[in-house]
């Protein structure tokens, strides 16, 4: 695996395509999607500032399940429709929440969290799971780290081998 530990530029769209690269490189010739999410959350992680919680819920049985993740312990169901991922889920579009509080029906799993990025995830045109990162800080998200990071999402979603993922008839 190459070497990922790299000073990230305070030009941020330099900085996400320096990331890019980084998942690219990491994902490469791995299909497993555990293996894969548990390594793009972790790089993830390590190289947004300002982030409390990333990970992914995965499509099981209609609804969000827990999937590998960076952070406090979190919810294991989510409800398509509730909350924020739930949301990104129904209307299969990025959730970009600049205040949480402010978002009707969110679900708390961290009180610490004030603001929410939530990518769906998707295979042969069916939402599979979200991306789901967290901060600390209100208005932490803009539509540049809207977009950069769904070019992310992009990556994982090819990289994964999603038929084991898909349950019958979903």
């Amino acid at each position: 695996m190459k070497d990922i530990n790299v000073q990230y530029s305070e030009d941020r769209v330099q900085s996400y395509s320096l990331l890019l690269s980084q998942m690219k490189a990491l994902l490469e010739g791995e299909g497993d999607v555990t293996a894969n999410l548990s390594n793009a959350s972790a790089l993830l992680k390590e190289a947004l500032d300002h982030i409390n919680w990333v990970g992914f819920y995965l499509m099981k049985n209609g609804k969000l399940l827990l999937g590998p993740f960076q952070g406090k312990v979190a919810c294991v169901h989510i409800e398509v429709g509730k909350g924020v991922c739930g949301t990104a889920v129904l209307e299969n579009r990025t959730q970009l929440v600049t205040d949480v509080h402010l978002f009707p029906g969110h679900i708390a799993c961290d009180s610490a969290s004030s603001s929410e990025l939530v990518i769906p995830l998707r295979s042969r045109d069916r939402v599979v799971g979200v991306l789901d990162i967290d901060s600390p800080l209100i208005g932490r998200f803009d539509s540049v780290d809207a977009s950069e990071i769904e070019k992310i999402a992009r990556v994982i979603e090819e990289a994964c081998d999603w038929q084991g993922e898909l349950p019958a008839g979903r």
